[in-house]
């Protein structure tokens, strides 16, 4: 039984003994070695060995990146506002025995270095330079920090200001001036969008203007042409219809002429009706004086005539015959006379207008000319007459106005495309005096 108990002490003892004298150390970690109180060694990631109660492992020290969140520190800004940080330190152990015997609690510290630094370095701006120059006062408390802390072995990689918080008031004033702000930019982002409306309104109505003045000129012109062209037409027209009015006349006096002609009447019946139509002349109540004929004479000697005097030759005995003593003519040349010389409408300057190709942005005054005419404010010329040259003679000498112009037997006037209709006399009649 005794034996029993000192092998089992036995065994307790070497148990003690080899679990003191293993240590095992994890990945991204480092212990820190006494031997017999002074620093002896630092052990690496793995498996090491001890010797028991006389080294001992003082620290173990994390070596990855760390992260520090320290709580909201109270600074004052130079111009005399509390204002309570926050900073993250993001830093790392590079010398396991620095943290260990350079300083007694490097996190504390750190703390402390940090309240500090960001207290000097925030009391030297005002709140709206705190406030937008966080890059700044992150790289100064970094510079600081790493500089300070090498000798502990730490290694800080940045420093990040977490939150700025201004007092109750501080804000609410803020608050206000930010919306102050941001009511005075809408409305003068309201007021220039209203600008620009009315001057592209105005442009519009500008341009419309412009284009409905140039469709109005154009309208104009074009009336302008259209009634020139309707006057042209009336006028050939009407000068159709003289001519055919003229030969219908002409042609009705030959016949009569003709009927009487061939009814060979003598003087003696000619002065008979010449006499029954003398009392027509005096009928009428406003008829106050009564003229005899000077033919009332050639009436009695018709009368004479018929009593057995000598009788005169009649005027019915001669032959129709012109000044030149050729025959009349039978028929008038009248092709062409109904044909209108006017070019067609598509043809005419006037329908050939362009815009001004100018109105843009600037929106000058633009002009409206024909195509290849004289400039603009220039009246358009008249088109020259496109039809065929009248056949037949040259043009005869009309005359004093009002008087029959001379003619070629056989042959019409000849005549141009805007020339008001001439007269053609009928043929002169067999027996004319």
């Amino acid at each position: 039984m005794e034996l029993l108990i000192a092998l089992v002490v036995i065994a307790i003892i070497v148990i003690i003994v080899v679990a003191r004298s293993i240590k095992i150390v994890p990945q991204a970690q480092a212990a820190v070695v006494e031997r017999l109180g002074r620093y002896s060694r630092t052990l690496s990631p793995g498996l090491a060995l001890l010797v028991p109660f006389v080294d001992r492992v003082r620290a173990t020290i994390d070596l990855r990146e760390q992260v520090i969140s320290f709580p909201p520190q109270p600074v004052i800004t130079a111009d005399n506002l509390q204002v309570g940080i926050d900073t993250v330190v993001y830093f790392q152990v590079t010398d396991p025995r620095l943290a260990v015997y350079g300083i007694a609690n490097y996190i504390h510290g750190m703390e402390q270095l940090t309240t500090t630094t960001l207290r000097n370095v925030v009391g030297g701006l005002n709140l709206e330079g705190a406030l937008t120059g966080r890059d700044g006062i992150n790289s100064q408390l970094r510079t600081v920090l790493d500089g300070t802390t090498g000798p502990w072995g730490l290694r800080v990689a940045r420093v990040e200001i977490k939150a700025i918080e201004p007092p109750l008031s501080i804000q609410d004033s803020m608050e206000k001036q930010m919306r102050a702000d941001r009511d005075k930019r809408a409305v003068i982002l309201t007021a220039e969008g209203q600008r620009e409306s009315s001057i592209k309104m105005a442009e519009g109505q500008k341009v419309a203007q412009i284009l409905s003045a140039e469709g109005q000129k154009q309208a104009v012109i074009l009336g302008a042409e259209a009634e020139r062209q309707s006057q042209i037409l009336r006028a050939e027209g009407e000068r159709a219809a003289q001519f055919l009015t003229a030969q219908g006349q002409a042609k009705a006096i030959e016949t009569v002429f003709e009927a009487i002609h061939r009814g060979k009447p003598d003087s003696g019946l000619l002065a008979y009706q010449y006499l029954q139509t003398l009392p027509q002349i005096a009928q009428g109540d406003a008829n106050k004086v009564w003229i005899v004929p000077s033919e009332f004479s050639r009436a009695l000697d018709g009368l004479a005539t018929m009593t057995g005097g000598e009788s005169k030759k009649s005027w019915m005995d001669v032959e129709a015959s012109t000044g030149d003593g050729s025959a009349p003519a039978d028929k008038i040349d009248t092709e062409g006379w109904f044909d209108s010389n006017l070019p067609p409408a598509a043809e005419q300057p006037e329908a050939k207008f362009e815009l001004s190709e100018s109105i843009d942005a600037g929106i000058p005054i633009p002009s409206l000319r024909p195509r290849g005419g004289p400039g603009p404010g220039a009246a358009p010329a008249l088109p020259p007459p496109t039809g065929p040259p009248s056949a037949g003679p040259p043009p005869i000498d009309p005359g004093p106005p009002g008087s029959v112009p001379p003619a070629t037997p056989g042959t019409p006037p000849a005549q141009g495309p805007y020339d008001a209709p001439a007269s053609w006399p009928p043929p002169s009649q067999p027996g004319q005096q």
